[in-house]
């Protein structure tokens, strides 16, 4: 699995309260999800991301309420990773089960910056940041998450008769 694009960068401890609020809710429909994202953090993040930017955050990323309308959000936003120090551990599993790829590399997370351009190889288990030259390690994705992320999400997989 390859990632490339370029970097929105966030602090430590972003709660899923305002990768999309509450106010928002009460809607499924994953594109409206998408026009709220990170609204009450960053009123200029929907404006500015990309199909196939990369996230990058600091420690705990994730934290907060259980929904898993926060990585739909970000999915559907544009955002194709998100690299962070650390993820709360509900907000990483809801990403894996939603097929939004997520990595924790606290190495690559505090070096990356805002607007840096980002290549990801996560079957090799290596980010570079292409704007300074560096290279990071990290595990590389099993084999099984790689699915569940190039089929869309667990739903999709088993749908498929991928994961049973």
């Amino acid at each position: 699995m390859k990632f490339n694009g370029k970097v929105i960068k966030y602090a430590d401890n972003v709660d899923t309260d305002v990768i999309i609020p509450a106010r928002y809710l009460n809607t499924i429909d994953k594109k409206e999800l998408a026009s709220h994202c990170m609204e009450d953090l960053d009123p200029t993040f929907v404006k500015r991301v990309n199909e196939g930017d990369i996230m990058v955050a600091g420690y705990n990323f994730g934290c907060g309420s259980s929904r898993e309308h926060a990585p739909i959000a970000i999915k559907e936003s544009g955002i194709s990773l998100v690299i962070a120090k650390s993820f709360a551990r509900i907000f990483y599993r809801n990403a894996i089960n939603i097929g939004l790829a997520i990595v924790e590399c606290p190495e690559a997370a505090e070096a990356i910056g805002e607007g840096d351009d980002v290549e990801a190889d996560l079957d090799a288990g290596i980010i570079t940041d292409k704007t300074t030259g560096k290279s990071f390690k990290t595990e590389p994705f099993p084999e099984f998450i790689q699915q569940i992320i190039s089929n869309g999400g667990l739903v999709e997989s088993v749908k498929k008769n991928i994961i049973k």
